[in-house]
């Protein structure tokens, strides 16, 4: 059994005390059989809707390129279309500099793992290092605290807390803020949906900036969305005297083009960070095939399949304005393609999950197998239901039907 107090740190991943909410389920619905002839997988945000149609031709031009290896910091003109692309979609006074703040990640997993070693390596702390994350979280974010041995925080993001981290709690604690090395926030945030605005951004960064930690801002859903185009930490940092000191966001290709499989993302912001993470990288991390590099910067520079997307998205969640009404505690979300569904009235999310695949053949994630016990001793995702609107919209349509018809 895990025992916290004797083991090293890296045994609460091998011994299964955290796992991945994908093998929690696993064994949660091990042996029960689904309860329609057609079942239907909602858990995986697994983008479906069509990629871009250039792809393999840009594939082909640059084959050459596979017998090269790539630069730690990625090809110029990847990073060239990455810095346009974020001049476009956000106001960026002075722009970005494709030199000196922006670094190719092979998909933003690895980024966000291999960005707590710079960060644990750049603040001198009196104890164990402590590396703060939203909770509900990705999964990415502590594997890499606890592979650096830094403690990981769980920040209950809750209803009452507008599905965000607290950070005023968080700035009365002098204490953990002076052994913080980073804190993680996804935004649009993943389950929930919630987009953070400019002061809640401004309010981290002030807190970032005064005890010298890094702010890390996930930005992988930031571009599916039905409305509002959610804000950008990048934006909210360049209106600042210090631009993007203390801020790196994160973003990639998976989720706004449709493309999980490419393996290709970046890291954009601070550029001393920048700067230590790229040596970090050069000597263990992964790097993008030149191809996919020759590729990506021509997906960045497209926005007409973003937009064919988030008409799919738009058509998918008015069904579920349709159909869920206001049930299950249900409002669009701002960003993101999930629905955050309260089960508390049905015995929480984890029994919800069982009822739905015994009953309906509807398979969701239990919310509190995305989280885990926050400060106050709760687990926020205990309620909930996590529920990926990937599925095409007749298929989204029919879940949530038998969703409603054993769920009343």
């Amino acid at each position: 059994m895990f025992n916290p107090e004797m083991s090293h740190p890296l045994s609460s991943l091998t011994s299964g005390a955290i796992s991945s909410p994908f093998s929690q389920l696993r064994k949660l619905l091990a042996g029960i059989a689904p309860g329609h002839e057609k079942p239907i997988e909602l858990t995986i945000g697994e983008p479906r809707e069509a990629m871009p149609d250039f792809i393999q031709a840009k594939l082909d031009e640059a084959t050459a390129l596979y017998g090269k290896y790539p630069p730690i910091r990625g090809a110029e003109e990847a990073r060239k279309a990455i810095s346009e692309w974020l001049a476009k979609r956000y106001v960026l006074p002075g722009g970005v500099d494709p030199e000196r703040d922006v670094l190719m990640l092979s998909g933003s997993r690895e980024g966000l793992f291999f960005a707590c070693l710079p960060a644990v390596g750049r603040k001198d702390v009196q104890g164990r290092p402590a590396i703060l994350m939203c909770n509900p979280y990705y999964s990415a974010y502590v594997a890499g605290a606890i592979a650096v041995g830094a403690e990981p925080v769980y920040l209950n993001a809750t209803k009452a807390t507008g599905f965000l981290p607290d950070l005023d709690a968080i700035a009365r604690d002098e204490a953990l803020l002076k052994r913080t090395v980073a804190l993680f926030i996804n935004s649009p945030s993943n389950p929930q949906g919630t987009v953070a605005d400019r002061s809640y951004i401004l309010k981290a960064l002030e807190l970032a900036r005064a005890h010298n930690f890094m702010l890390f801002l996930d930005e992988c859903y930031s571009e599916i969305y039905t409305e509002t185009a959610p804000l950008g930490g990048l934006e909210v940092a360049a209106a600042t005297p210090e631009r993007f000191r203390n801020l790196v966001v994160f973003n990639s290709l998976s989720k706004r083009s449709n493309l999980p499989g490419l393996r290709s993302g970046f890291c954009a912001g601070d550029p001393e960070f920048i700067e230590a993470y790229s040596e970090v990288r050069n000597m263990c991390a992964p790097t993008v095939p030149l191809p996919l590099q020759h590729a990506s910067a021509a997906i960045w520079r497209d926005e007409a399949h973003v937009e064919r997307s988030r008409k799919a998205y738009r058509d998918k969640f008015l069904i579920a304005d349709n159909v869920l009404g206001g049930r299950y505690g249900y409002q669009r979300p701002a960003g993101g393609f999930c629905l955050w569904l309260d089960m508390s009235q049905f015995g929480g999310g984890a029994q919800a999950a069982v009822t739905l695949w015994q009953r309906a053949g509807v398979k969701v994630i239990p919310g509190s197998f995305l989280a885990q016990t926050g400060r106050d001793g709760t687990n926020p995702g205990a309620d909930y239901v996590r529920v990926a609107m990937v599925q095409d919209s007749k298929t989204i349509q029919e879940a949530l039907e038998r969703t409603i018809s054993v769920l009343r």
